[in-house]
């Protein structure tokens, strides 16, 4: 919305002065961040310039948003992005990693489709969460996650103490030629949903049950005898169910290695369905988007508008611990 921001000048008791500033408005901005990037968020999913330009003209005082304020607002989130693509990432000292992809609908080849978009979070040794990668194209295929991880590994990302992601065979595979041995942790969510999905006539309520007490042990000890339990239960009355947590292997156990005040942020990557979900509520009112680009900069404005926001790591203040045992 167009402000009318008023000039003043403080004067304080001993008769200096100064002057105001608007501590909602920056100087020189005409518009709030949110409005910009609600038109930016319209033009990017599929919105012409002609239908922006009449649906924001009574928000504006009576100024027109003309075609080329359109345009070049889109051209410096193009710019701006394009920079944050390239940045070093050494100053960022990860510690944590997630990857997973995300399924935005939009146009690829004159079709609708999912178009898949693979996300790279980071943990700082601060214990903030950042946006540290987003690309499209190659489906989740080994090939497609390699050219992520070394491009992240060539800025230079460093090799993190813990990866967490669904466990998909193509990521396992770049990750293992990018970091080998690097320690891996499987999204016990994921797995959850897998073993509820075979459990449909079998309880899954129990099922649920079952494999919580292997989740919310309190250390991986107790951890073995729940999983050990669960094996010698449902073996032989569902043994899909017994079949699916036998093939995570100790992948979906691995969080256990770490300081337990961080176990809940890292045996699942709900961070990243959360900001998925964040995605499709700002352009669910489009049946897609345009292009692939597209969906990558409406993403990445969530974050440069600073309207997607993240909390710190449960545990932060543990990650020089993790740091000290690594080093």
């Amino acid at each position: 919305m167009r402000q009318a921001v008023p000039r003043a000048r403080w004067v304080n008791r001993e008769g200096e002065e100064r002057e105001w500033r608007s501590e909602l408005l920056p100087r020189y901005r005409r518009s709030s961040p949110e409005v910009e990037q609600a038109v930016l968020g319209v033009y990017l999913s599929g919105g012409n310039t002609r239908r922006i330009r009449g649906a924001w003209k009574p928000l504006r005082s009576g100024a027109p948003l003309s075609k080329s304020a359109v345009s070049r607002r889109v051209n410096r989130l193009e710019e701006s992005y394009e920079r944050w693509r390239e940045r070093d990432l050494a100053e960022e000292r990860i510690v944590y990693l997630y990857l997973e992809a995300i399924y935005p609908k939009g146009r690829s080849a004159g079709q609708v489709v999912s178009l898949p978009v693979r996300v790279a979070l980071g943990v700082k040794d601060t214990g903030e969460k950042v946006l540290l990668a987003l690309a499209t194209g190659g489906a989740e295929t080994a090939a497609a996650w390699q050219m992520m991880l070394e491009d992240l590994a060539a800025r230079p990302l460093g090799r993190p103490q813990l990866i967490t992601s669904d466990g998909k065979a193509g990521l396992k595979s770049a990750l293992e030629r990018i970091w080998p041995g690097v320690a891996q942790q499987r999204c016990t969510v994921h797995k959850l949903r897998n073993l509820l999905a075979k459990a449909r006539e079998h309880a899954p309520e129990a099922v649920q049950e079952d494999y919580n007490r292997i989740v919310y042990a309190p250390d991986r000890a107790a951890a073995e005898r729940a999983r050990e339990s669960f094996l010698a239960k449902w073996r032989k009355p569902c043994p899909s169910v017994a079949a699916s947590l036998e093939e995570a292997g100790d992948e979906w156990l691995t969080f256990y290695r770490f300081p337990a005040s961080q176990h809940q942020s890292l045996r699942k990557t709900n961070t990243l369905e959360r900001l998925q979900e964040e995605f499709r509520r700002r352009v669910k009112t489009q049946a897609s988007l345009p292009s692939e680009k597209a969906a990558l900069l409406v993403f990445f404005g969530l974050f440069a508008s600073g309207q997607v926001k993240m909390r710190r790591l449960e545990g932060w203040f543990d990650l020089a611990e993790v740091q000290a045992v690594a080093a």
